[in-house]
């Protein structure tokens, strides 16, 4: 088990024993706790003691954190930030900030925070229930949460087309003890509106059970609920969304549709998944309001976007979009049918699920457990004369042959598919058992996409990284010392990360012929990577290195969501 430094030093100074250390980190790992609060909760120290230990090691001063008098304009730091690297700012002197912490020998939270905050650090002790207190305190999550409910027209909040669940009289009674579970779901469901989350995770784990949001595409942990609401919390998720609360031995998929005013409705799509200590539930947030069609807004560079575009207004063929879960495939599918939504066209889709419904467009949401897969929709669809046909996604082998005969019988078809960028797109269609030349023959173009963190606009600035860096992440050596990154330093725009928002990261290769014969010959995806390279085609990499140098994310953005080339 990895090491923590106080934890080395408690072994040196012989204060505690490996045996107790190892039991310590244990309970840790199972219990989601810091180091300290595990070694006072075992009685190997009080908290007084603990503290004054650290400091005496540290050769830092133990105060009251009681006492002292907290400025929240000293950083700006958002109450997740402080309370993820439990430090809390009560001085600045200069460029020098003070943080009360209670593990001063955690140095990659005392990182986290002098790269946020642009500033230097020094620390003072504290007991670390001092800590969690005042972030209660400054957090004011009641009266917040309450705000939002205000903000959000909750009073007005109601669910759609929700029948009445059928459950046992046990489930009646903790229902209507259980107006403050209402409650909170509520709230948690208004919260997550309010902060422009995608997803929510709601996760038992064996003594805690906790709440997280993935806000621009990264996992923020927002509360945790007492244990004992746990059950309640997710029956009252599954009466919601018309799911089976009897069952919690078996993954269930439902949804459910929030009417906030005339003006606003927002969908989740709910997904609970039975784990060791209790069922999982995480909701995808569906806000038609925030749904990007304009396809000039995506973040495609003119080139590729004047591919892209050249290639869904050909009159038959295939177009294929690619990445890993949540890179925003689906966006940019529904922004090219959006365009292509005219009255003469007959456009149809197959979606597992259908996210949001579009006037003019015929969607069919696929239901597996009854027949209705993707292939079964498919060979209707071939009978209901399409002009165009949208794949929600490629899985089989069946499917993709479906849609290459399609593609080759004058049809325009739009598909996803997962693979890691555009040229490998083109052997897995062959691994999966399509001929390769009807591959090479049906598709016209094939984008590769991910989505990065945009740097916060109100606290973006330049900032300064060796050239060797640069190199190394693939900056040209003629280009590296005209490089200037820019990165967030963290306000209360952005709740102290520095990033506001997402921008796209595209890869688009139009299948030259140079492609179609590497595609005929069998060559493996590096060679025709080669191949599209010289013709002009940018990676991954590339494409977000442009993103660094215009400004628009960092560089440590570029190297989370791309990989070398």
């Amino acid at each position: 088990m990895k090491q923590t430094r106080l934890g080395d030093i408690l072994l040196r100074k012989q204060v505690i024993t490996k045996e107790q250390l190892e039991n310590v980190q244990r309970e840790m790992k199972l219990n989601g706790d810091t180091l300290t609060a595990q070694l006072v909760k075992q009685n190997i120290f009080t908290e007084i003691d603990l503290a004054k230990f650290i400091g005496k090691s540290f050769g830092r001063p133990v105060i009251d954190l009681d006492k002292v008098e907290i400025d929240p304009e000293i950083t700006k730091l958002s109450v997740d930030v402080m309370r993820k690297n439990m430090a809390i700012p009560i001085q600045r002197k200069g460029n020098v900030i003070t943080l009360a912490v209670a593990d001063p020998y955690d140095i990659n939270s005392l990182d986290e925070i002098a790269f946020i905050s642009g500033s230097q650090v020094d620390v003072v002790i504290v007991p670390e229930s001092q800590l969690l207190v005042k972030f209660d305190e400054m957090s004011g999550s009641a009266h917040e949460l309450e705000d939002v409910m205000g903000e959000l027209g909750a009073n007005d909040m109601e669910i759609i087309d929700t029948e009445e669940a059928q459950f046992d009289e046990n489930s009646m009674a903790t229902e209507s003890a259980g107006a403050p579970i209402v409650k909170l779901v509520n709230l948690i469901l208004l919260d997550a509106i309010k902060r422009d989350a995608s997803d929510i995770h709601i996760e038992p784990y064996e003594k805690l059970i906790r709440v997280r949001y993935r806000i621009d595409g990264v996992l923020h942990e927002i509360m945790r609920p007492p244990m004992k609401m746990r059950d309640a919390i997710v029956s009252r998720i599954k009466i919601q969304a018309r799911l089976d609360i009897s069952e919690r031995r078996l993954p269930q998929d439902g949804r459910i549709k929030l009417r906030l005013s005339k003006a606003k409705t927002v969908d989740f799509r709910v997904s609970v998944l039975p784990t060791l200590f209790g069922e999982k539930v995480v909701m995808r947030l569906l806000d038609p309001s925030n749904l990007q069609l304009d396809m000039t807004k995506l973040g495609y560079e003119e080139a590729d976007l004047k591919n892209f575009q050249q290639a869904i207004h050909q009159a038959y063929g295939m177009v294929l979009v690619t990445g890993p879960t949540g890179s925003g495939k689906t966006v940019s599918l529904y922004s090219a049918v959006a365009e292509l939504n005219q009255p003469g066209s007959n456009i149809c889709t197959a979606e597992d699920p259908v996210e949001f419904n579009f006037m003019g467009i015929n969607q069919v949401n696929v239901h597996p457990q009854i027949g209705l897969d993707f292939p079964a929709a498919l060979r209707s669809f071939l009978r209901q004369d399409p002009d165009i046909i949208l794949i929600g996604e490629i899985r089989d082998q069946e499917t993709a042959a479906i849609g290459i005969k399609a593609a080759l019988t004058g049809h325009l078809v739009l598909a996803t598919l997962h693979t890691n960028d555009a040229p490998s797109t083109m052997t897995r269609m062959i691994n999966m058992g399509i001929e390769s030349f009807l591959v090479g023959s049906a598709v016209n173009l094939v984008t590769a996409q991910r989505l990065a963190r945009r740097n916060c606009a109100e606290c973006s600035e330049a900032i300064e990284v060796p050239v060797a860096a640069l190199i190394d992440a693939g900056v040209k050596n003629e280009d590296a010392g005209n490089f200037a990154p820019m990165h967030g330093k963290g306000c209360a725009v952005c709740n102290g990360t520095g990033y506001k928002g997402r921008v796209g990261i595209y890869q688009v290769m139009p299948v030259y012929d140079e492609i179609r014969d590497a595609v005929y010959a069998g060559k493996n995806s590096d060679e025709i990577n080669t191949i599209a390279v010289s013709k002009g085609v940018k990676t991954l990499r590339m494409a977000a290195l442009n993103k660094v140098k215009e400004g628009a994310i960092s560089l440590e953005e570029c190297l989370r969501v791309t990989v070398a080339d």
